[in-house]
């Protein structure tokens, strides 16, 4: 399912979100302009490591491994790849933020990405394949946003047989689905090949978590009403 529009209006300009789109997709033009090779060391690089972190095999350049947890969300695989995660850091993103404030949800967004990256690591500790994108990052917003806006309407398009259907669900119930869908997978993920899919499960699901757990914290202190 893929979704249109919440029915959450925008109250202010997210000034956070858009800059995080804006980044990402920098980033993104800047990739177009390397050759194959200086993109495959790119992701090598700047993305996550599993093996290297556990017990450092790799055999090409790579920075301090804790910063890659921060500079793999800023790097994606494909055009899709991008468009895929800033539409949703677009759709769910500026309520979140308002809700936040901007300061607030730019170190929320963060620390979704940096333990979505480290759900990943333990749960991939063989693996040699570089993990990028900003997916674990945005799984975090799409669990504050079930939390804060429940019952919010989200407009998606369901394909049947290349037909479009559209439905009208609550948050709880898309992200719901959604949630469950990536354990789904993840479970399956477990002991197969560490890129099961090419989709890194457990990185959504920890982002996902520390969300849920974690985004009251983070929320703008509502003055009292006397």
């Amino acid at each position: 399912m893929i979704p249109i529009r919440d029915s959450v209006p925008r109250r202010g300009i997210p000034f956070v979100t858009w800059g995080l789109i804006l980044f990402n997709v920098l980033i993104f033009l800047y990739q177009l302009q390397l050759t194959r090779y200086e993109l495959l060391m790119l992701f090598y690089t700047y993305g996550i490591v599993p093996d290297f972190f556990i017990r450092g095999n790799v055999s090409v350049p790579i920075i301090f491994p804790p910063l890659t947890l921060i500079t793999s969300m800023f790097i994606h695989g494909g055009f899709g790849h991008l468009l895929g995660n800033m539409w949703i850091l677009w759709l769910f993103g500026d309520n979140v933020e308002e809700r936040m404030g901007s300061f607030s949800f730019l170190i929320f967004y963060l620390l979704s990405g940096v333990t979505a990256g480290v759900f990943h690591i333990f749960t991939n500790i063989a693996s040699q394949v570089p993990t990028i994108g900003a997916s674990g990052a945005i799984a975090g917003v799409m669990a504050a946003y079930l939390f804060i806006y429940p019952f919010a309407r989200v407009l998606a398009v369901f394909p049947i047989f290349f037909f479009p259907y559209f439905i009208n669900l609550p948050s709880f119930i898309y992200i719901g689905i959604w949630f469950l869908v990536q354990v789904y997978y993840g479970t399956l993920a477990l002991g197969a090949d560490p890129a099961y899919g090419g989709i890194a499960w457990w990185a959504h699901i920890g982002g996902f978590l520390f969300g849920a757990f974690f985004f009251r914290f983070f929320l703008k202190k509502r003055p009292y009403v006397y």
